[in-house]
């Protein structure tokens, strides 16, 4: 299982964009290694990013990351699966009229949805929040969504809101081939994180690591992992 580690310069935004030759891009570089390595017997193409709780990072690193495996020549898609606090529409600063909620509805096709932000890095938004999102992740309509983006994109993240008290991020841990659990430092308690722990286990997901996220730096030293 793989582990990383973030700093607080991370709250700032997408940080592999903004600064790409800072220590905390190298994170994500190395972040993208691990990943790369720990499926050396399985083809991680749809990755799920969530957390314990709301508030954790999970959604800018969910960014950096699309954008770290971006840069590597990969074509990356990245979900916004968060269909009751979606944010990746804001961290972006695209519309959020049109997303995944109208294409599982059969509203829009994938092509008026997807938002490219570069040539390799796509974004799909979460659309208008529907009253019933556990239902639409876990509906047929989702599951032939992500095998026909399997097809297109070498890469698919997908954010989703965090585990404890709402079933989403079970859900479609369910349908992806690996999922990492964000845990942000001198916040997430314990047992929230194995009670996560728990609830990823109990549904079958392949849980390939944890992020430990916003580690204060010492101004004379620097994390390296």
């Amino acid at each position: 299982m793989l582990r990383n580690s973030m700093s607080l310069e991370e709250k700032k935004g997408f940080i592999v964009e903004q600064k790409p030759k800072s220590h905390s891009s190298e994170a994500y570089k190395i972040l993208r290694t691990n990943i790369q390595y720990s499926s050396y017997n399985k083809e991680l193409k749809t990755i799920l990013i969530t957390s314990s709780v709301a508030s954790e990072g999970k959604s800018t690193i969910s960014g950096n990351l699309a954008l770290s495996f971006a840069q590597d020549n990969k074509k990356v898609l990245l979900m916004d699966c968060d269909l009751r606090r979606p944010s990746i529409h804001k961290k972006f600063n695209v519309s959020n009229l049109l997303g995944l909620s109208e294409i599982l509805i059969g509203e829009i096709d994938l092509k008026e949805a997807i938002i490219c932000h570069n040539d390799t890095l796509d974004i799909l938004t979460s659309g208008k929040l529907p009253p019933n999102p556990a239902e639409m992740l876990s509906s047929n309509s989702m599951s032939n969504l992500i095998t026909t983006l399997r097809e297109i994109y070498d890469l698919i993240i997908l954010d989703c809101c965090p585990l404890l008290g709402i079933t989403d991020a079970q859900i479609l841990s369910t349908n992806v081939d690996g999922t990492i659990l964000v845990v942000q430092s001198e916040k997430t308690k314990k047992d929230e994180v194995t009670e996560s722990k728990k609830l990823l286990l109990k549904v079958g997901a392949n849980i390939v690591g944890v992020i430990l996220n916003r580690i204060p730096r010492c101004r004379h030293k620097y994390y390296y992992y």
